[in-house]
């Protein structure tokens, strides 16, 4: 296996059978050294994001539409063009000649033809059709409806650097458990920049893969010994192992429940307690915690940057946020505070959720400045074009 033929695995599988790009890279890069694993990633994931531009490219100089040809023709063909209109350091006829012999490991060899000569348009049309595309959507390779939530909440121009900004490769944070700094220190107490994770000290449970927004909605619980605190959605588990005194977890999904188990082992959070259940029906016992976490599941849009097929999958979930703040209010004591955040920037599952929530805002532009929403400065907003890490907004409640 080569670092292309991972790549186009990782291609075919994500558009042909809807699988996840990281799961798939996991399984396709088995065996490659080092370097090898960093190529395959870098053009599974750049074509992933990308496909929306190759695709219009490839119909444009192919004279084909995409949708009629092979899967492995069309995955092979996205590969090719991302690395001719993208990929820095790839020579042109590696790029060329690599595409046409994996149409040929494919046993279509009536394609070969075909593919070779769109291949060779291509290397001299793509970055010129791509330079001319007018900004927005289709240049960047988003869904329309993302720019045009961006562009109502953020105006043209913010929307188009937030577009732009996700189509870069995110910083590499990591959280500091135990031992000596392992990097450079963030804005944010504990959250460190490295140059790349060190797997045998996560395994060790001494640092924790967690971006700088994503430790910050953890810092804003403010959970102290002798509290209780309810994570309603706590898998994988950055968050919940952040909190202090007593700390149950909660995850509707079995496999994500063990496998923050499995995390809490590791970072050796004893205080958390994990149970699988549906945050919408807890145990009767569960309930009078000073304070709940509700990490909701989103739309995922300040996340695009890190996970490349989500902005082809992603769909707004305002009414289960809603639901579940609702279900929070019912678990947590009176006078006791519920964050909510969620790893999105779309004021339909921002302010509008807090809004229909009914709760009391907690403000929270004072204690963090540098985050304050733009708009609304009772709530914080991390914005991967403003501060450089995965946008998040989180509100703190009052019940």
């Amino acid at each position: 296996m080569t670092a292309r033929q991972a790549a186009y695995e990782v291609v075919l599988r994500v558009f042909e059978d809807d699988a996840y790009a990281d799961r798939v890279l996991r399984s396709a890069a088995r065996g490659l050294d080092t370097r090898d694993r960093a190529l395959a990633q870098r053009l599974a994931y750049g074509t992933v994001q990308r496909v929306r531009t190759l695709d219009h490219a490839i119909e444009k100089l192919g004279r084909r539409p995409v949708r009629k040809l092979d899967p492995p023709v069309r995955a092979a063909l996205r590969l090719g063009a991302y690395q001719l209109a993208y990929a820095e350091g790839i020579a042109t006829h590696a790029a060329v000649n690599e595409t046409v012999e994996l149409v040929r490991r494919a046993r279509l060899e009536r394609a070969v033809a075909f593919t070779n000569a769109v291949l060779r348009r291509l290397a001299t049309g793509i970055r010129p059709l791509v330079e001319a595309l007018p900004d927005g959507a289709l240049k960047e390779s988003y869904p329309d409806w993302v720019e045009d939530v961006w562009r109502r909440d953020l105006g043209d121009a913010g929307a188009l650097a937030l577009m732009r900004a996700q189509n870069e490769p995110a910083e590499t944070v990591v959280r500091l458990v135990q031992g000596d700094p392992p990097g450079e220190p963030t804005n944010i107490p504990g959250a460190y920049v490295v140059d790349r994770v060190d797997e045998g000290a996560v395994a060790e449970g001494r640092i924790w893969p967690q971006s700088r927004g994503s430790q910050l909605a953890g810092l804003v619980v403010g959970s102290h010994d002798g509290e209780r605190t309810l994570d309603l959605c706590a898998a994988p588990g950055g968050k919940a192992t952040q909190l202090d005194g007593d700390v149950v977890a909660v995850d509707i999904n079995e496999a994500r429940a063990r496998e923050l188990e499995e995390n809490v082992r590791t970072l050796r959070a004893a205080n958390v307690t994990v149970v699988h259940a549906d945050a919408l029906a807890l145990p009767p016992e569960l309930r009078d915690f000073d304070r709940t976490l509700v990490d909701a599941p989103c739309s995922g849009l300040g996340v695009l940057a890190a996970r490349p097929d989500l902005r082809w999958r992603a769909r707004p979930l305002p009414e289960l946020q809603v639901e579940l703040l609702r279900a929070a209010a019912e678990r947590t004591r009176r006078g006791g505070t519920i964050v909510y955040s969620v790893c999105t920037i779309n004021a339909d599952e921002n302010e509008d959720v807090v809004a229909a929530s009914g709760l009391e805002v907690e403000p929270l532009g004072e204690e963090w400045p540098q985050f304050a929403h733009p708009r609304r400065p009772e709530f914080l907003l991390t914005l991967p074009h403003v501060h450089g890490t995965s946008g998040f907004f989180i509100a703190r409640l009052k019940t």
